[in-house]
C-alpha cells in the first residue's frame, strides 16, 4: 500500500484535532475531527495535515482509513470549556505547532477539495494562495481567538479575512463566533464568494456575491450540538462539488446537521445510510429554502 503521503486525497482537512479536557476523561475534539467522520461517511478518501503530541493516543478516535500526517509538537493542542451562569468560558492550555505550506505533502497539493478548520490559529493563510484553483471551505473561528497569558480565550479580529475569504468557495460562521462584533457578518458577506451565517435552529442566512437569502432548518430534538455546525459545512462543501446545486447542498447540510444534535459526539456525525437518504430525498423533493 502506498504511504498515506503520496496518495492524492479526494477531502483535504488542515487544522488541529484538540484535546478536550470534559468530566468523563479526555476527549477528541476540533473542526477537523468532526468534518473527518463526516467525509469519511460520504466514502471520500479523507487527509488531514494536523500536529500533535508524539503518539497521541487521541488520533485513534478518527474513523479507519483517515490518512493522518501529524506534525510533532510538545503538547497536543488542549481546550477545557467551563459553564457558568453568564456564559461559557474557554481555556487553551497547550498548542501544537503552527501548520505552514512547507508542512503538507506534494501529493496532498493535488486534493480534489480542501477544507480550512482552524481551532487555535494554526493554519498559515498562505494555503489559501496554495489552493487557488481548488473548490475551498473555510470555517474559520479558530482565526478569531487570541490566547491570553492565564490560556483563557478571548474572541479578537481576523487579520488575514481579506486573503482567505476571497479565495474560498464557501465560508461557513456561526452567529456565536462573531458575538463580539457583529459587523463582522456584512464585512465577511462583502468578501466571500458564498458566506454562511448558521443561526442553529432558526436556519441562517447565505450570502451569495454579498446578497442574503434565508434557510430553514430541519427540526430536531437537541441532546448535543457540538460538532453540528463542521459537520454542516463539510456536508455543504462536498454535497455541492458532487450535486453542483447550492441548494440541494444546504437542504442535504440542513438535514444531517439536524439528525447530528440528537446524538452525542462523534455519534451526532452522519452514517453513510443517513447520507444516501439525504441525498436521495434532494432528488425527488424540492429543496427547502
Amino acid at each position: 500500500m502506498p504511504e498515506a503521503a503520496e496518495i492524492v486525497p479526494d477531502y483535504l482537512l488542515i487544522g488541529h484535532i484538540t484535546h478536550d479536557v470534559t468530566p468523563y476523561g479526555p476527549q477528541l475534539g476540533g473542526t477537523v475531527s468532526y468534518a473527518a467522520h463526516t467525509a469519511a461517511a460520504f466514502g471520500l478518501k479523507v487527509a488531514l495535515l494536523t500536529s500533535t503530541a508524539p503518539d497521541e493516543p487521541l488520533l485513534a478516535k478518527l474513523p479507519p482509513g483517515v490518512l493522518v500526517v501529524s506534525i510533532p509538537a510538545d503538547h497536543t493542542t488542549t481546550f477545557e470549556n467551563i459553564y457558568r451562569p453568564d456564559g461559557r468560558v474557554q481555556y487553551m492550555y497547550h498548542r501544537a505547532r503552527t501548520l505552514d505550506v512547507s508542512m503538507l505533502p506534494p501529493a496532498w497539493r493535488r486534493a480534489r477539495q480542501v477544507h480550512f478548520g482552524p481551532i487555535a490559529y494554526e493554519v498559515d493563510p498562505a494555503f489559501a494562495d496554495l489552493f487557488a484553483e481548488t473548490p475551498l471551505c473555510v470555517t474559520p473561528q479558530g482565526w478569531m481567538r487570541h490566547r491570553e497569558p492565564d490560556g483563557r480565550i478571548r474572541p479578537i479580529g481576523w487579520d488575514a479575512a481579506s486573503r482567505v475569504l476571497p479565495r474560498s468557495d464557501l465560508a461557513v460562521l456561526s452567529v456565536e463566533d462573531i458575538a463580539h462584533d457583529p459587523g463582522l457578518e456584512a464585512e465577511f458577506a462583502a468578501l466571500a464568494p458564498v458566506l454562511f451565517m448558521t443561526r442553529a435552529e432558526h436556519g441562517g442566512t447565505v450570502y451569495i456575491h454579498g446578497e442574503p437569502h434565508h434557510y430553514d432548518a430541519y427540526p430536531a430534538e437537541q441532546v448535543d450540538p457540538t460538532g453540528a455546525g463542521d459537520i454542516f459545512a463539510t456536508v455543504l462543501h462536498i454535497v455541492r462539488y458532487q450535486l453542483g446545486d447550492l441548494w440541494r447542498a444546504i437542504d442535504v447540510a440542513a438535514r444531517l446537521a439536524a439528525k447530528s444534535v440528537t446524538r452525542r459526539g462523534f455519534l451526532g456525525a452522519p452514517t453513510p445510510e443517513e447520507v444516501a437518504e439525504a441525498l436521495a430525498a434532494v432528488e425527488v423533493e424540492p429543496p427547502k429554502r
